[in-house]
């Protein structure tokens, strides 16, 4: 009766690990799945410092299942004692070289990818003709709980959505607004903090369009514990070839255009100072400077793909957040709506009228 739950308790096991395991295989998000230069170096350290332990488990196994066989008392008696090897010179040199030699075989590489993975010397390095060789600088700016994306060679910035080049290395200047954060896309490699105190600088590769993925982004996510929602922290990474980046770039650098139809304009009235007065936090044109802003730009949030980072992109979700954040993301700084409208919720028709403002501000359209 044991034995048989003891084989049903392993088998309940396996199958939780398979379910667990499942989820290692969505590419937009997993490790497991790089797409970047980066992300296959992290892998390949992976792989060897797996190789290797799979190796000491290996060797270590076989000789405790070894030892058990050929000592077991129903084999030698009860009297027989082993010969003792205390003070070999060939087991002690035996036990003591083996592990420094793993040890080199994980070090070196580890220790040569991780000043490599961080040299940014390029970064500002001049090309022969002047040009300079570095195709994409980003400033990213960590806020509770959201992502603010400047670049300051296109005089542009955005939020929650990062935008990149394929095939081509994109620097990324690190800071922080408030806490700490962590700014990791899991696919293309990377995670490294953002601090309040100082900026950190590294660079990624992304050799894939996100427009073959399922759900057409990466996602990035906030690794360092920030407060409530720290687990709601996500980003999206857009990445695209050169020429499709380049007239994303000039859509962005255009000026605002006014909403089409009654219901949109009646909320871009709204949005403005006139109404609820959104227009002091939040940006509606993609053309500017990063950190001027206390919200998130949302020159482009009728193309992102999630509400408030973690949401479904539609208008009911759009008008529960408005109607009440911190419901759904606690802790986040957007202001009560209350004290944007005179002291009365929204009706449903103010609600619905930003919710089609919103949905219509889009660069990719």
């Amino acid at each position: 009766m044991n034995k048989g739950l003891k084989k049903w308790r392993l088998f309940a096991l396996m199958t939780a690990l398979v379910v667990f395991l499942a989820g290692c295989g969505r590419e937009e998000i997993s490790t497991l799945i790089p797409a970047g230069e980066v992300a296959q170096d992290q892998f390949n350290l992976l792989i060897l410092s797996s190789i290797v332990m799979a190796f000491v488990i290996l060797v270590v196994t076989i000789i405790y299942v070894l030892a058990i066989f050929k000592f077991r008392r129903s084999k030698v008696g009860e009297d027989l004692i082993p010969e003792q090897v205390e003070g070999s010179a060939r087991l002690e040199f035996l036990w003591t070289s083996i592990p420094i030699v793993l040890l080199l075989i994980l070090a070196v590489p580890t220790v040569y990818s991780t000043f490599d993975l961080a040299d940014v010397s390029t970064m500002d390095v001049q090309a022969e003709d002047g040009e300079n060789m570095t195709h994409l600088t980003v400033n990213v700016t960590a806020k509770l709980y959201w992502w603010e994306f400047e670049y300051p060679e296109q005089g542009i910035v955005t939020a929650q959505e990062l935008v990149v080049p394929t095939g081509e290395r994109v620097y990324f200047n690190l800071i922080a607004a408030d806490v700490k954060h962590s700014f990791w896309i899991p696919s293309i490699g990377g995670k490294l903090d953002a601090n309040p105190e100082n900026v950190n600088t590294f660079y990624l590769t992304f050799d894939q369009e996100s427009a073959e993925l399922e759900d057409g982004v990466f996602y990035g996510k906030c690794a360092e514990l920030c407060g409530p929602s720290h687990a709601l922290m996500d980003f999206k990474v857009k990445s695209m070839n050169r020429d499709d980046f380049d007239s994303w770039v000039a859509a962005m650098q255009e000026e605002a255009t006014p909403a089409e139809g009654a219901l949109a304009q009646e909320g871009e009235q709204l949005f403005g100072l006139e109404g609820a007065g959104c227009i002091a936090c939040h940006a509606v044109s993609g053309s500017g400077e990063g950190g001027i802003m206390q919200g998130p730009n949302v020159a482009t949030f009728g193309d992102r793909n999630r509400v408030a980072g973690f949401m479904e992109h539609n208008e009911e979700n759009l008008k529960k957040w408005i109607a009440d954040p911190q419901q759904y993301k606690p802790g986040n700084l957007m202001p009560d709506p209350k004290s944007l409208n005179d002291g009365k919720d929204f009706t449903e028709q103010e609600l619905d009228a930003l919710a089609a403002y919103l949905m219509s501000l889009s660069v990719e359209k």
